[in-house]
């Protein structure tokens, strides 16, 4: 037995001594393979190293060649705009009724005075002649009397040349002007050049009172009539589409219909002599509310004469004049001009720290007014379309200042205006984008 063991004693220790040896052959066999690569990893590395450096000093790579190439030819991905800033209405607790309201007494008690309007400029002499034109020849004395709020003759559209000379334009049918002389309160509105879609007002918010007392009128021109007929807004033979008159204009008066949409906007109470409110909303606009509530709202309970939202961004003319030009607007050097003329004759910046401003803001949302026609209210639609007429057609560059010379000439003589927020307005109307301008003709090829 002893034998037995110790012969089994020294097989193990043999077998141990063989797994030893074959263990240590394997690590120094993998420890080698591990080197022969590294050396191997490094070699490459070297030699990539190398070439790229010639390539550097020598030809461009293949891909810089192929992308010098092509991706000139590819044009860039366009940026994203930017996402517009969004603007809400706010609520405007009107009355529940048409029928629960009345015009308050003695509310027409407000500045008085007698105001004409001079019709017909004479020439002095042949060689003084000049072109006879809707707006006249003002002079820049009479320009600063006209400021004044006393019983005086002033210009204010609609001037005829002397006898013989063409009219100066805004030509109606005689019963168009019998129907708008019987409107006592009246929806006006304008579309000029096929700018815009007709929109309709929303007949089921608009009461039968309404319907039946308030003129809704809508001033187009030839041009503009065919395109809406051809779009289904064909008037019928009283000239109406649903609670739209529309009122044909012949002989623009300016080339640019801009500025001929400031005749129906600021003259209203010229066109609609006997009319004693008016309310005027742009054509992008879609009246959506009675407007002898609005009247109530914003006039009658206000007690004031004359009413207009500010601009939903801009406060200040400075900032007004600068958008203008951004956007190429008009010729920047006829806004400078007129910007020049408005600071030397004391136009200041809106100053939001002011504890008593003259105004919430200096800069209208002038696409919804609402009136009452007094002589101080016409005064200053006069005034404001004067500005128009002499200078640019963006109307928001010199409400600010014909306001505030208004009041510093006649200090005893209070103009009632209310500038109301620019969210009431939104919950008045519905907003709508202009017409997009039809593409020009492809050339003719001869």
């Amino acid at each position: 037995m002893g034998v037995y063991k110790s012969l089994d004693q020294i097989k193990n220790s043999r077998r141990g001594r063989n797994f030893s040896v074959f263990t240590n052959k394997g690590l120094l066999f993998w420890v080698f393979v591990l080197a022969v690569l590294c050396f191997i990893s490094l070699a490459a590395f070297a030699l990539g190293m190398h070439f790229h450096v010639k390539l550097e000093h020598g030809m461009l790579p293949w891909r810089e060649m192929r992308e010098d190439f092509i991706v000139h030819d590819v044009p860039e991905r366009p940026t994203k705009k930017p996402r517009r800033q969004r603007f809400f209405p706010c609520d405007v607790v009107f009355r529940d009724s048409v029928d629960l309201h009345s015009e308050p007494k003695d509310f027409m008690n407000f500045t008085q005075f007698s105001l004409g309007y001079m019709e017909t400029e004479k020439k002095a002499s042949h060689t003084d002649a000049h072109d006879p034109r809707f707006g006249g020849h003002q002079t820049l004395e009479e320009r600063e009397q006209s400021f004044s709020a006393v019983n005086q003759t002033i210009h204010c559209g609609f001037l005829r040349g002397a006898e013989g000379l063409p009219s100066t334009g805004f030509d109606l049918k005689e019963e168009d002007k019998r129907y708008m002389s019987a409107c006592r309160v009246v929806v006006s509105s304008c579309i000029f050049g096929s700018s815009d879609f007709l929109r309709r007002p929303t007949s089921r918010l608009i009461s039968e009172y309404s319907k039946k007392n308030v003129c809704f009128v809508m001033f187009v021109d030839e041009g503009t009539l065919s395109t809406l007929s051809k779009e289904g807004s064909a008037p019928d033979d009283g000239g109406f589409v649903g609670l739209w008159k529309l009122v044909v204009v012949k002989n623009l008066p300016y080339t640019d219909t801009r500025k001929t949409g400031k005749v129906p906007k600021f003259l209203t109470h010229r066109l609609f002599p006997s009319s004693r409110y008016s309310i005027w909303l742009d054509s992008k606009l879609r009246l959506s509310t009675d407007p002898m509530l609005i009247i109530d709202h914003f006039l009658w309970q206000t007690g004031s004469e004359y009413a207009i939202s500010n601009h939903y961004t801009r406060h200040c003319v400075w900032e007004e004049v600068l958008q203008n030009k951004r956007l190429n607007k008009y010729n920047h050097t006829a806004i400078d001009e007129q910007f020049s003329l408005y600071q030397s004759d004391g136009l200041t910046k809106f100053d939001p720290l002011d504890p008593n401003p003259s105004l919430p803001s200096y800069v209208p949302e002038g696409s919804f007014i609402v009136r009452a026609h007094t002589p101080m209210s016409n005064l200053f639609s006069c005034l404001w379309f004067n500005e128009v007429d002499r200078f640019t057609s963006r109307d928001q560059l010199s409400f600010a200042f014909t306001f505030l010379k208004l009041k510093r000439m006649n200090p005893d003589k209070p103009f009632h205006l209310n500038m109301f927020k620019d969210c009431e307005r939104r919950s008045l109307v519905k907003l709508f984008h202009h017409r997009e301008p039809s593409a020009p003709p492809p050339p003719r090829i001869v």
